[in-house]
């Protein structure tokens, strides 16, 4: 029986003293009712389908005790146990036919309730996802209070304490609620030393009500997903939404442009425009809503694809002719690096086919990971300065790329038609190592694998070694596990790990700086080629594993920031150094609840963007952002704002552009485009009428 038992509610006799439940199926119950008296549990409990109401049978529960009494036989029998055995075993009873109702109830919450509650949830987990559905906040140690009291909190415990400075922040993590109200996965099994936010400004966060972008089971099952930057996040991952959507009116605020991305393949693989009538069509909507201007990828593998220094830009000509003429303005992103195989990508375009010709030759010129896989997406870093492309170095195609399109387009350059150059730095144009390829087995929240085993790259690390007087330190580390790990399944990036001893230091060090240095030599060059006109590098959001002391996720992909240590400073400096300005993505993405398949990854893009912007505003940079998916609903463009604008800045400082990812007809459907001019306004400083105040 006790077998039986434990199958039915999932547990083991060691959890019997926990409050904590399994989920279990609805479909293991009905299998277990029909084991007559194994199925004790089930017998118990009945479920409506359509209400999630669970109802007790009080006559099976005495016919259930009493054969248990019979079973453990009478006073004076042969066959009685001893007192404290007996008890022993009604206690475990009573325990797993608590569980099982418990189990059942919170079934019937996720499934009909859309409580997305943790898979070892317990009442305490339930109480205070009603109160915050309810409107009331509840803090981690259980403190609960009415949200309109939020800015006086009880000083108790592990609440929260903020001081509003831009330059210093004590603030102790909270979990997140989600569509349910309910805390998804804040206590984890796996024990993790929660690091708290770096010193940044935090500005006044919006509440937000999932009620705005429709009613009922229709809002339910249109939730947004999550993303990153790269566009490879798994689809399955959601939203954490706040209870509450509170607008600040932002009429009278300074202008902030806002651009418009191109689809990926609006210029095919001949260098020709992809249905120019269409487009056309859609750009006129656009420019009726006061759409400042459009970005395009322009695409190595296209211009240059057949044979080295010959460009063919007769399809960008035609296109910037069309934009022109709307007096739109344009930013162009020279696209170094191949497009398909990640998260949103609907085209394919490699890289030009001589590079891949070289390629089969010699694959070191590409990015190598430890099991000696290459990754075609872009070139390595290691070959910036090797005459390995025929008879060019890495930074000589790059610069004689952009000086051509300077030459060709140099009449709108004059007229101050094209208005910004993103320089491509890396896998998806963003300056970083592609440390979680989709195409090798990378899946979100996977920490990635260290990008630097190809000969050139090697060679640099055994320079650097010998160096430092530690020639045995040539070498990667070989406990950083696989592409899909979590950091405390590492001896590497697990609290405490190698990545802070001595070795790991040394190494984390000279592979961010490599990135460093690569950023330092491509900007220097693309300042040369377009003197005069605003150029930009975009950063990736690599916000999973954020509040975890190793920060892993960031640190294969060269960015250098665990808990103690500030990881953008040095970009930041280089950026400032080249006179260039910076772009974030992740810009729209709430503070995450992961599905419940997920781990918890202790995700922070929040925290991580504005680590980074302050690291940018700090320096003096000029300061654009992206959306890392696309933006349908009032929720996701009112964290876009509050990170556009910040309302308690002391500075007054905010975004000077901003680039909407991307045109598509979802976005030219009616509700979603009054949505997105609604944006544009809020952007542009303006009056609207409908604030959720």
């Amino acid at each position: 029986m006790a077998t039986d038992m434990q199958r039915l509610v999932g547990t083991s006799e060691d959890d019997e003293e926990e409050m904590n439940v399994k989920e279990v199926d609805d479909d293991d119950y009905e299998e277990e009712e029909n084991r007559g008296e194994h199925g004790i549990a089930s017998g118990m409990v009945e479920m409506d389908g359509r209400n999630g109401i669970v109802s007790v049978d009080g006559d099976n529960r005495f016919q259930q005790d009493q054969h248990f009494e019979d079973q453990v036989g009478t006073p004076g029998g042969g066959t009685r146990r001893c007192r404290p055995l007996e008890e022993k075993e009604r206690t475990k009873l009573r325990e797993r036919r608590r569980r099982a109702i418990t189990a059942r109830i919170l079934a019937g919450l996720r499934r009909h309730g859309n409580y997305n509650l943790r898979v070892r949830a317990d009442i305490n987990d339930v109480i205070a996802a009603l109160a915050r559905e309810a409107g009331w906040v509840v803090l981690p140690d259980g403190t609960t209070f009415p949200s309109s009291s939020q800015g006086q909190r009880p000083a108790v415990g592990n609440s929260t304490a903020i001081t509003s400075s831009s330059s210093h922040v004590h603030s102790q993590q909270t979990p997140s609620t989600s569509l349910g109200g309910v805390a998804s996965g804040y206590r984890s099994s796996t024990k993790y030393n929660t690091c708290q936010m770096k010193g940044v400004f935090i500005p006044a966060r919006s509440l937000y009500n999932p009620s705005i972008a429709g009613d009922g089971e229709e809002q339910r099952e249109n939730r947004p997903l999550i993303g990153c930057s790269m566009h490879n996040v798994d689809a399955k991952q959601i939203v954490n939404v706040p209870p509450r959507l509170t607008e600040h009116d932002l009429a009278g605020t300074p202008y902030i442009p806002v651009y418009t991305m191109l689809p990926l393949g609006v210029i095919n693989l001949k260098c020709e425009l992809v249905d120019p009538d269409g487009l056309l069509k859609q750009l006129h909507v656009l420019k009726s809503i006061d759409v400042d201007g459009i970005m395009v990828d322009c695409w190595w593998g296209i211009v240059e694809a057949h044979a080295p220094q010959e460009y063919y830009w007769n399809g960008y000509k035609r296109l910037f002719q069309i934009v022109h003429e709307l007096k739109f303005k344009l930013q162009v992103v020279m696209s170094f690096h191949e497009c398909g195989g990640n998260f949103g990508d609907d085209v394919c375009i490699p890289l030009p086919h001589w590079v891949a010709e070289i390629g089969r030759t010699n694959p070191d010129i590409f990015f190598t990971d430890r099991s000696g896989r290459h990754n075609p997406e872009c070139l390595s870093w290691g070959i910036d300065k090797e005459r390995v492309l025929r008879g060019r170095t890495a930074l000589e195609v790059y610069f004689d790329f952009m000086r051509s399109f300077r030459v060709e387009f140099d009449e709108y350059f004059e007229e101050g038609f094209i208005s910004m150059i993103e320089v491509g730095l890396g896998p998806c144009g963003e300056l970083r190592y592609p440390s979680c390829p989709v195409k090798h087995g990378w899946r979100y929240p996977g920490v990635g694998e260290f990008q630097c085993y190809d000969q050139y790259l090697s060679k640099s690390l055994r320079k650097a070694a010998e160096a430092r007087g530690h020639s045995f330190w040539a070498r990667g580390p070989d406990n950083v596990g696989t592409y899909n790990s979590q950091p405390h399944e590492t001896g590497f990036f697990c609290d405490g790990g190698d990545y802070d001893g001595f070795y790991g230091r040394f190494f984390l060090s000279w592979y961010s700086q490599v990135l460093v240095d690569h950023g330092n030599r491509v900007l220097s060059l693309a300042k040369l080629a377009f003197q005069g006109s605003c150029v930009t590098a975009k950063l990736s959001g690599i916000y999973w594993w954020y509040k975890t002391a190793s920060h892993a996720a960031e640190l294969t992909a060269g960015y250098y920031n665990p808990c103690n240590r500030d990881g953008y400073a040095a970009i930041m400096a280089m950026l400032k150094r080249n006179e260039v300005s910076l772009t974030i993505a992740c810009t729209d993405l709430h503070t995450l609840n992961q599905h419940e398949v997920f781990p918890e990854t202790y995700a922070d893009p929040e925290g991580l963007v504005w680590q980074v912007l302050n690291a940018g505003w700090d320096v003096g940079l000029p300061v654009a952002g992206e959306n890392a998916l696309p933006c349908l609903d009032r929720v996701s463009y009112s964290k876009v704002l509050d990170n556009a604008k910040p309302m308690r800045d002391p500075d007054e400082r905010h975004f000077s552009s901003f680039t909407y990812l991307r045109l598509s007809p979802l976005l030219m459907e009616q509700q979603n485009f009054v949505e997105f001019e609604r944006f544009v306004k809020r952007m542009h400083g303006g009056t609207v009428h409908d604030l959720q105040l």
